[in-house]
């Protein structure tokens, strides 16, 4: 088949929906497909590259910064995509399109089915699902109903990554077709390391918002002045100042480290450092974080929501808490953190998991599933 995906984000920008379509598109070429992706440009990245066996058109909309984008550039990021596929079908013409996000990428597929009846297949992401971060997204999702209603009415299947997401997705539209195609991990690229088990760091992986429940962590690991630990956070966003001055107030400076937008080989070494993975969120579809951690032998201590609840087995993999409750997450890491057997023996047990049921081979394989039955 002759594919066209569609993402806003793609590496190395973005974060978790990037790095699955790059993921799903190679494994898709792999297959025997012809795969163009059309996404965003940024700094010096080529408007035109070939990565994997993938093409990939960037631009003509570009975005500032590598770890978020405005509600204006995912605006921008729609006509320049739309000018990106006009020219492209010049000479390529897909059988399907696959769009990440109902929108922006949604609308562009909604258009190209409109005008030149290409069908399109629509995976939902989380933030483009109403009732997902309400916090963050309530006047985007209140401006963006009708649209989703359209853009997924005319798809010829709707994908949720979690059993939780198409949970939220049916709630928002009962009448939509809404498969599930979960998210993998690459469990070469990620592996589990020897580690000193002796050595309690914890890690924490994504953008530094209100959605993370880092500030949860934060609250509960002040309460375990009395244990010996350190917790190192790869990822920026606009919590990082409140934060830090949370930090100074709880007299922790010392003992958490910031490391900022963290790249791929970099983020690797610091899931081989560490000896538990922290994720206290409060909204997720399926983390890619969680994924990689429990793929590198990382014991995990998550919050009790959808997406984080479909991955980790509490007392087998790791330890689920109540979201919004620090001091069940602090109980959590206190347990962990003064037992290393456990954590250990929760590692194995982890990476065993994802190995057996998240490989990106097989989610590409139900996409390659679905687009074909969408491009008859």
């Amino acid at each position: 088949m002759r594919l066209l995906i569609l993402n806003s984000e793609y590496p190395p920008i973005g974060a978790g929906a990037g790095n699955a379509s790059a993921n799903i598109a190679r494994r898709l070429v792999e297959m025997g497909n012809e795969v163009i992706v059309v996404t965003t440009g940024h700094g010096g990245l080529p408007a035109d590259e070939t990565v994997s066996g993938v093409r990939i058109l960037r631009g003509p909309a570009a975005r500032k910064r590598a770890d978020r984008s405005t509600a204006f550039e995912q605006v921008v990021f729609i006509k320049g995509a739309t000018i990106r596929c006009l020219a492209l079908l010049r000479n390529f013409r897909p059988d399907v399109v696959l769009a990440f996000f109902g929108l922006p990428s949604g609308a562009v597929a909604w258009f190209l089915k409109l005008i030149f009846g290409i069908p399109y297949v629509v995976s939902l992401r989380g933030g483009d699902v109403p009732g997902f971060r309400p916090y963050d997204f309530w006047l985007y999702h209140r401006i963006a109903v009708p649209f989703l209603h359209a853009i997924w009415n005319a798809a010829a299947q709707v994908v949720a990554n979690s059993q939780g997401l198409r949970a939220l997705a049916k709630a928002f539209d009962p009448k939509a077709d809404i498969a599930i195609v979960p998210n993998g991990v690459n469990c070469e690229r990620f592996w589990a390391a020897e580690r000193r088990w002796s050595d309690p760091t914890i890690l924490s992986v994504g953008r530094i918002v209100h959605q993370k429940g880092l500030d949860l962590a934060l609250m509960a690991l002040a309460g375990l002045k009395d244990l010996t630990w350190e917790w190192r956070i790869a990822g920026d966003g606009p919590q990082l100042e409140y934060l830090k001055e949370m930090l100074s107030r709880e007299g922790l400076r010392d003992r958490v480290h910031f490391l900022g937008w963290t790249g791929a080989d970099e983020l690797i070494r610091e899931y081989q450092a560490a000896s538990l993975m922290v994720f206290p969120s409060r909204h997720e579809g399926m983390p890619n974080a969680i994924l990689e951690a429990m793929a590198s032998g990382l014991p995990v201590i998550a919050s009790r929501i959808a997406g984080n609840e479909e991955l980790v087995v509490a007392g087998e993999t790791g330890l689920l808490v109540p979201p919004e409750d620090p001091d069940a997450l602090r109980e959590s890491l206190r347990m962990l953190l003064t037992d290393e057997a456990q954590r250990e023996r929760m590692g194995r047990a982890a990476r065993t998991r994802v190995a057996e049921k998240y490989g990106w081979a097989d989610a590409a394989s139900q996409y390659q599933q679905i687009l074909e039955k969408a491009a008859r």
